[in-house]
């Protein structure tokens, strides 16, 4: 039977079917090396405070940076400004001293919120601030707090607020070049390659969920059919479910309340062996994804959190680019359709031409066909 999709795997070289412990953390940092003249002033342990992007995917994304700066300075305290949401990934990211949990709205500048903000990173007593967006609003605090160095890409005019600006921007190829290179001495080329993001979920705590959960100890899928966007859903996760929960694996529906009853339609197709995990709280996503055999996914948050944890991922792109937002870890499986659509890849949080055929044309069969050849391999492992 002919393929409706084309499948890579895997999509990089380095992806290794096994979770990070943490005792590899420093080899693996020597190994990932990006400035190899050698660390700079080992002296140095001013704080530094990192401004990252705050949708999940970019965050996890984000931990590229923390590990570039602790190459540079080994010594140096590294904090996230983090929202609600977001927060517990900082538990599991090596290299993090600690999350500065603060909901800034999105839509207004909350000038009471940013004075507020700004006294609480003045008693941290920053160096350094990297501000990642490219947003006048995200540069606010830190320069109200008065940190010594701002770094950031000039962006939205933003002179004054930030006094260690940096250009070029668009002319970086891919996001990940964007944020990484703030952490690089201004003017340093690109290195062949950027250390990839790390969540180390300690397995009893895995265990512990499970138990919690009453989920056992048989292997288990996670499906994640939620995403930023109508556009990069897949349509037949409850198809795949159903295939899945039939060869005896245990299904697992993650993601947030928005996707609700999309795992109720998944929980329905699939049977008994299915379960809704999806709820308000990230940890119970990021355990149920480090517990799983493999996770399947669209381009999303979700994804990235596993493949930065080392779990076997596989990833279903339609209107996005694999090579612009696929994980920097590599995944066990990146899923496209074999349909040549003139409009992919478009990058649209919704899709206006093509009747969606980017997503439609690829079949549970082909999804659930190479699923099974990722768990076989990874148990070969």
């Amino acid at each position: 039977m002919r393929r409706s999709v084309r499948l890579y795997l895997p999509l990089r070289r380095g992806y290794r079917h096994r979770r990070i412990n943490r005792d590899e953390s420093t080899k693996d940092m020597n190994i990932d090396s990006v400035h190899r003249a050698g660390a700079e002033d080992r002296e140095d342990a001013r704080p530094i405070l990192i401004v990252p992007y705050m949708w999940i995917g970019d965050f996890v994304r984000g931990h590229t940076v923390v590990r570039v700066l602790k190459q540079r300075w080994p010594n140096r305290p590294v904090d996230l400004l983090v929202t609600p949401l977001c927060a517990p990934l900082v538990d599991y990211m090596p290299g993090v001293r600690t999350g500065i949990v603060w909901d800034l709205p999105r839509s207004r500048l909350a000038v009471a919120k940013q004075w507020g903000l700004a006294r609480q990173l003045r008693a941290n007593h920053y160096g350094t601030a990297l501000v990642l967006p490219r947003t006048w609003k995200s540069a606010i605090a830190p320069a109200l707090a008065g940190i010594p160095e701002r770094v950031g890409f000039v962006g939205e005019a933003r002179f004054g607020l930030l006094n260690r600006w940096r250009w070029g921007e668009k002319a970086l190829p891919r996001f990940i070049d964007k944020n990484a290179a703030l952490a690089l001495p201004d003017g340093a080329p690109l290195p062949p390659e950027w250390p990839a993001p790390q969540l180390m979920v300690p397995a009893d705590e895995t265990g512990r969920w499970r138990q919690a959960n009453g989920l056992g100890t048989a292997p288990a899928v996670a499906l994640a059919p939620g995403s930023v966007g109508s556009s990069k859903r897949w349509t037949y996760y409850p198809e795949a479910a159903r295939r899945l929960a039939k060869q005896g694996l245990d299904v697992w529906v993650v993601g947030g309340p928005g996707e609700k009853a999309l795992a109720a339609e998944i929980v329905a197709a699939g049977g008994p062996r299915v379960r809704d995990l999806t709820g308000t709280d990230l940890r119970n996503g990021i355990l149920a994804v480090a517990a799983a055999s493999v996770a399947i996914s669209n381009d999303s948050g979700l994804m990235h959190i596993a493949a930065a944890i080392g779990t076997p991922t596989m990833g279903i792109f339609g209107p996005t680019s694999p090579y612009h937002w696929a994980p920097l870890n590599g995944l066990a499986a990146t899923i496209v359709t074999k349909t040549v659509v003139p409009c992919q890849p478009c990058h649209r949080p919704v899709c206006t031409m093509n009747d969606h055929r980017c997503m439609r044309d690829i079949a549970a069969a082909d999804v659930v066909a190479a699923a099974q050849r990722v768990l076989a391999e990874a148990t070969s492992h």
